[in-house]
Parts: C-alpha cells; structure tokens; sequence
C-alpha cells in the first residue's frame, strides 16, 4: 500500500495518508472478474464464453503491469492484489472449467488431475514472488500460469468449437491438465519477452507484422490460440533437450592431437 507524507513544518507532526493507486488495480479487478465469470460459466456449462473468460483475463494481467510501470504507479499492494487474482485467473479458474467440461467423468482421478494443476499454479506464483530481482528477466522458470491457463482454456474452447464432447475427451484433458501443471513447477526455462521495448520507436514492419498476427488469429481464434500455446509449452523441454544434446556433443568431442 501506497503511503504519502506531508511536511507541515512541523518535524514532530506528520500527516500520514494512505491509499492505492486506481489505473493498474483496475485492470487486475478486470481480469479478477474475468476468472470468476469463467467458473460461473463453466458451472451452467457455457464452456466457450468460459474459455474466452480465461484469456480476457489474460490479457487484462498483461496490461495493469505494464500501465503501472508507464505510469509510474508501482506499489507492493498492486503486486499482492495481482498475484491473488492471478490464482483466480489461472489457477483455479481454468482447473474447476477442464473439470466441469472433461475431468469428472474420470472421478476421483479428474478431481485430483484439476488439484494437482491447481496446487501447481499456486506454487509456480509463490516461486515467483519471491524470487522477484534475483533471475535473468529474460526467462521464465517453469511455464507461467498464464501460458499454462491459455493451453488448458484453449483446448477446452476448441474442442467446444469443433462440437467435440468433453466427456469423450477426458484422458486428452487429464493429460493436458497434469502436463501444464508439471511445467509450471518444473525448472524449464521460457523465454519470458520482457525485454521487449514497447516505448521506443519501432521499424514500420513490426506494426505491419502486429496487424498480420491480429488477421491469422482472428480467422480462428480457438484453433490458432490453442496452438500458439501448444507450441511455446513445448517450446521449453525442446529448448532444454537441445540444450543438453549439445553439452553431450561437446564432452564427445576428441581434444586435438598436438604430436
């Protein structure tokens, strides 16, 4: 929480006011909300607006950072109010619409599959509070739950698409949902695109380029969506196996012969 102090002249009397600041909480409330409106939508089995629920969200969570840092109003309560609504959002709000949509047909195991990726998002946010300022911005340790709610919410909003049955679909869903979980705790590296510079000038291209992406989604969103996280998903074990073969490949290497 944001706290002011306003001289008076008087070194033994100071006035204390205290508030938060509106703009970036109001895009976290907006995003809150989205999460929620997902759950109530699953529950009277409206899976598709559930789904795009999750990913409004999304995109609400990508927006009250960055007004706060353009804006200058950065505050420790705006960073806990996010993370709360973070676990709303993508912690419970995409394991309770894959349940009601796909996992309870399985019972006990559906249940636990939506726990185990419930438990995970909330450990995937504490790791990441609090190592806030001590690893490489550059990447993500483990998938983010953002990343890890657009693939669960997306799979259910193209399978909803296609007139697909969730119920039909449950080992599909449990693997998906135990497979996001697991790498959102993993220690797998994501790129994170934070060091993108959005307050510069940029090449004409690149807004060419933003238009493309905005017409390829929009001819199907669900598809597309769904794919886009498919592949960054598996864009870190790749990374990381590819990793690993060229360590392997350099320890293989002969040193030289120097007679």
């Amino acid at each position: 929480m944001e706290e002011e102090t306003h001289d008076t002249g008087d070194t033994n009397a100071v006035k204390r006011s205290k508030g938060i600041y509106l703009l970036p909480n109001l895009f976290t409330t907006a995003g809150l909300f989205a999460g929620f409106y997902a759950i109530v939508a699953a529950m009277g089995g409206r899976f598709e607006p559930a789904a795009i629920a999750v990913f409004i969200a999304m995109i609400m969570d990508g927006l009250d950072g960055r007004v706060a840092r353009l804006t200058n109003t950065q505050s420790d309560f705006g960073k806990e109010y996010d993370s709360l609504a973070d676990m709303v959002s993508f912690g419970l709000a995409p394991a309770l619409v894959v349940y009601v949509w796909s996992l309870s047909t399985l019972g006990k195991i559906g249940w636990l599959a939506a726990f185990v990726y419930a438990a995970a998002a909330a450990l995937r946010l504490a790791r990441f509070n609090t190592r806030i300022g001590s690893v490489d911005k550059r990447y993500f340790q483990g998938l983010a739950s953002p990343a890890a709610a657009g693939l669960v919410a997306g799979l259910v909003w193209m399978c909803d698409d296609y007139g697909l049955n969730g119920k039909e679909l449950a080992i599909a869903a449990f693997i998906a949902t135990v497979a996001a979980g697991i790498l959102m705790v993993s220690n797998i590296h994501y790129l994170s695109f934070k060091d993108l510079d959005l307050k510069n000038k940029v090449p004409f291209i690149a807004i060419v380029l933003v238009m493309v992406v905005f017409v390829v989604i929009s001819l199907s969103p669900p598809q597309i969506l769904f794919m886009v996280f498919l592949i960054y998903a598996f864009s870190g074990p790749a990374s990381a196996l590819y990793r690993l073969y060229k360590k392997r490949q350099a320890h293989d290497i002969p040193p030289p012969d120097m007679s």
